[in-house]
């Protein structure tokens, strides 16, 4: 993950190990998933994208955008993550009119560059904020989460994704 760009991960498996939500509603690390997103898009009612954005000022600025709002941005998009977003929803919105809705909950990265499984300090500090406010797009939508009586903090999460479990398998014979 390039540090900051990693946001939308971090935050969908902070939802998913902190929140009670309704058993129609699934939880999908699309850090890795490319176009295979798309599929998301064409065959569920409504889609909601935790990502970063190079729209505001400062890192930690929230913004929720509808899929219109994204796409009249036009060629502001600075990060791998923004531009595969908004091609993925390009094709999708000129592919099938039956399309998703789609809300985007985005804050403004500090840094996007290290590939480093971790989050600078200013977007931790604003980390909160940001859950708050999907939880709550996700509320006006008609999707309630609960939060769960444990919290499993940020850093924890993150050391999840720094330090994946070694997959025990048999190696390949040699020849």
């Amino acid at each position: 993950m390039f540090s900051d760009d990693g946001l939308g991960v971090y935050a969908a498996k902070y939802i998913e190990e902190n929140f009670i939500r309704p058993p129609n509603v699934e939880i999908v690390d699309g850090g890795t998933l490319g176009f295979s997103l798309m599929t998301y898009f064409q065959e569920y009612d409504y889609v909601c994208i935790l990502s970063t954005t190079s729209e505001g000022d400062d890192a930690g600025d929230l913004f929720h955008f509808s899929v219109e709002e994204l796409l009249q941005h036009g060629n502001c998009r600075q990060s791998a993550n923004e531009v595969e977003v908004v091609q993925m929803l390009e094709i999708c919105s000129i592919l099938d009119e039956d399309m998703a809705e789609v809300d985007i909950v985005a804050m403004k990265p500090d840094d996007i560059i290290p590939v480093v499984s971790q989050l600078t300090d200013r977007v931790k500090k604003h980390f909160p904020d940001f859950i708050q406010k999907a939880v709550a797009v996700l509320h006006d939508r008609g999707i309630s989460l609960s939060p769960k009586e444990m919290n499993i903090p940020l850093d924890e999460i993150i050391h999840t994704f720094a330090n994946p479990v070694q997959q025990t398998h048999n190696p390949l014979p040699k020849g």
